[in-house]
């Protein structure tokens, strides 16, 4: 749960700030995925997979930022997800739920980041439109005044004549 908040958080706030329509649609890309993928390895619960994804796409995004692993293992942040496979091979764990969520996340960080940047790519992943409508601020408008009522304090003070001039 820790890793689940701490690098969707650093995600919202880093590389998808104002862009919350594509937050969540990464969100339901990467759920569609694993659970068709899942289906295959007879895996059921994928919430694991799921935060392993979320770190692979952060750790992507962010390859400069470096890392340490309990004190003992210093590395970039794009070994992050292979670092924490590794510790659950050392522990006894399949492998099988991490190999999963690395492998959707490089799939959303590949259509993502990188294929369309290439010449002649494209942006295959477009956010739908009702997701945009749904969780996107609207643009304000330059040209729009409030009336005095809906500004603070209600009206605009200051802009009259000086005392005692």
């Amino acid at each position: 749960m820790i890793f689940l908040y701490r690098y969707c958080r650093m995600l919202e706030e880093g590389s998808f700030r104002g862009r919350t329509a594509d937050f969540v649609f990464m969100f339901l890309f990467g759920g569609f995925l694993m659970t068709l993928f899942g289906l295959f390895v007879s895996l059921v619960f994928l919430g694991q997979a799921f935060t392993i994804m979320l770190v692979y796409v952060w750790s992507r995004r962010n390859p400069y930022v470096r890392m340490n692993f309990f004190g003992l293992l210093n590395f970039q942040a794009p070994f992050l997800p292979w670092v924490l496979m590794g510790f659950s091979l050392l522990l006894g764990n399949s492998i099988i739920v991490d190999l999963l969520g690395i492998a959707v996340g490089h799939i959303y960080f590949f259509l993502e980041d990188i294929f369309p940047n290439q010449p002649g790519g494209i942006r295959i992943l477009k956010t739908p439109s009702i997701l945009r409508t749904i969780f996107d601020t609207p643009d304000e408008d330059p040209n729009y005044n409030p009336l005095p009522e809906e500004r603070p304090g209600g009206f605009a003070w200051g802009e009259g004549q000086r005392l005692g001039g």
